[in-house]
């Protein structure tokens, strides 16, 4: 059987391209080996099912492994102390044939707290169960639930984790679990997060005792490449296998899920399609960018998830704003419940203490949220960008110089009168707004992360096979533009490109809007001032 990118589901090395996870599973294995319990929160779509059963697999040899998934048991299951004792016992039943040698007095008990629907049980028979089946156990027992923060919000879960913790603590004098580890979105160490939008902040945890695990589940460049040197093996198509996992890397972070979407449609959807008759033109720079616009425009189960908790968390909002497109830098907060959610549902990771969008794929899909939501707030910028659009295109390719003059000329027309502080915090938006339906349909943009700041951010718009870089920055003074002149000409050997944009918002009463070219070096850029 040919093996495919997987998107939905466990990833398994005998049916699916994978990246190795040895070096990730020997982490984990070495907390289990000295007896932590410990949370694996990622967001979703994350790797984390498919990390847990193959960790459960790596430690099968050397422990018995409980592995549950609390996907399982339904609502009415966690009501309950006495629903949840059966419905645990139930679902360890199922699992007993996998696990080997299970005493038969351990089998016993638990066949008979699962067949107790009809009666009152409590967590305490289950956990002696537990302690006595540690005990008898030949190979000391580990315990993984995955979907754990499914019952966060019920008292019964925190009374479960609570009976956890006293039994870690007293595995010194009784028999306990060698580890217990749970796996979610939610960091469940940290409970007294509001979790729910209708529920009250929790005080504290019964999950202080778990230990911090640390293993990065993203995918790095060069595991990325590891995977692709598979298929490669397999298909031949002549890919240029360090670029094209650079590239996989440079836009998703890592992201499993978005590594595998995109190599899934590059190998599935794009052969066939005009300009990509074969997989070696699918597996090309062009087709890799014709992937990253089908996923951007994809609906999945992880941008719904996304776009359900910035409704379900209002104050994710201004985080994501002020670093989409005011470049503010954030310093990370610990304490501040905001920057925790964002980080927790993936939408953020840390960088040098600072707080940065998780990576350019969530960027350009916000960014294409925001943009939306002002467009139905019927800004008038947008409607120019609609009305003049057709005046922007020679040949097919998109005349970015003429899109500069008509911005500079319809931003003065329509907020020359604005003050500074207007300027500076939505000038560039409202260029992306101009932007936006002009290209739309055809081409996308980002910002390039690595020159976002408050006073310089560039913007790398791609249509038709083209790239063009703008940088769109504060004026602050004529010695400033010209380092910025600079930067922006050796920014452009990055992309082997002779041309390039400058968009200025300049708060001088004495500003000289329009646009011009300047020669620096063998660059030529097209300088814009409003």
């Amino acid at each position: 059987m040919q093996k495919t990118f997987n998107t939905s589901g466990i990833c398994r090395p005998d049916r699916h391209y994978m990246a190795d996870l040895t070096p990730k599973l020997a982490q984990a294995r070495r907390m289990a080996d000295a007896g932590e319990y410990f949370t694996i929160h990622r967001a979703r779509q994350y790797g984390k099912t498919t990390f847990l059963r193959a960790l459960a697999e790596d430690l099968k040899g050397d422990y018995q492994v409980v592995s549950l998934d609390f996907q399982r048991m339904s609502h009415f299951d966690f009501e309950t102390e006495s629903g949840f004792v059966h419905a645990l016992a139930r679902e360890i039943c199922r699992r007993l044939p996998l696990l080997g040698p299970v005493p038969e007095s351990i089998r016993d008990a638990l066949a008979r707290l699962a067949d107790k629907a009809d009666q009152a049980s409590c967590l305490a028979e289950i956990f002696g169960c537990f302690g006595e089946w540690c005990g008898q156990s030949e190979k000391p027992v580990i315990l993984m639930i995955d979907e754990a923060d499914t019952a966060t919000n019920n008292q019964v879960f925190l009374d479960f984790l609570a009976q956890l913790r006293a039994a870690y603590l007293d595995r010194d004098i009784m028999p306990a679990f060698q580890s217990v580890i749970l796996a979610g979105v939610y960091d469940i160490r940290s409970l007294k997060r509001k979790l729910h939008p209708d529920e009250p902040y929790r005080e504290n945890s019964p999950w202080n005792i778990a230990a911090a695990f640390r293993v990065d589940l993203s995918l790095s460049a060069a595991e990325i490449a590891g995977m692709l040197e598979e298929y490669e093996g397999e298909h031949g198509t002549g890919m240029d296998r360090m670029q094209m996992s650079g590239l996989l890397y440079d836009y998703t972070s890592g992201y499993p899920y978005l590594v595998s979407w995109i190599c899934k449609c590059m190998d599935e959807e794009l052969v066939g399609q005009e300009g990509f008759p074969d997989h070696s033109a699918a597996w090309t720079e062009q087709g890799f960018l014709a992937a990253v616009k089908r996923l951007l425009e994809d609906s999945n189960p992880l941008f719904e998830s996304i776009m359900q908790k910035l409704n379900d968390f209002p104050e994710l909002n201004a985080i994501i704003l002020r670093l989409l497109f005011q470049g503010m830098d954030t310093a990370y907060n610990a304490d501040d419940i905001a920057i925790q959610n964002a980080r927790m549902f993936g939408f953020v990771k840390i960088c040098n203490s600072t707080v940065h969008i998780a990576n350019r794929i969530f960027e350009m899909r916000l960014y294409n949220k925001y943009l939306s939501d002002c467009q139905k707030q019927n800004y008038r910028i947008y409607t120019e960008g609609i009305r003049q659009k057709n005046q922007f295109f020679t040949g097919g390719y998109l005349d970015v110089r003429r899109v500069l003059e008509k911005f500079v000329e319809t931003f003065h027309y329509l907020y020359g009168e604005k003050d500074m502080a207007f300027l500076e915090d939505e000038g560039r938006r409202y260029f992306m707004l101009f932007l936006k339906p002009i290209i739309n349909g055809v081409g996308n943009c980002s910002v390039e992360p690595r020159t976002r700041n408050n006073e310089r951010m560039d913007l790398v718009i791609y249509y038709a096979g083209v790239q063009s870089i703008i940088e769109m920055k504060i004026w602050r003074g004529n010695a400033y533009n010209e380092r910025g002149e600079q930067q922006l000409s050796d920014y452009l050997d990055y992309f082997h490109l002779k041309k390039g944009y400058m968009l200025s918002f300049n708060f001088n009463q004495k500003k000289e809007i329009g646009v011009k070219e300047v020669a620096v070096g063998d660059k030529v850029l097209i300088e814009a001032v409003v």
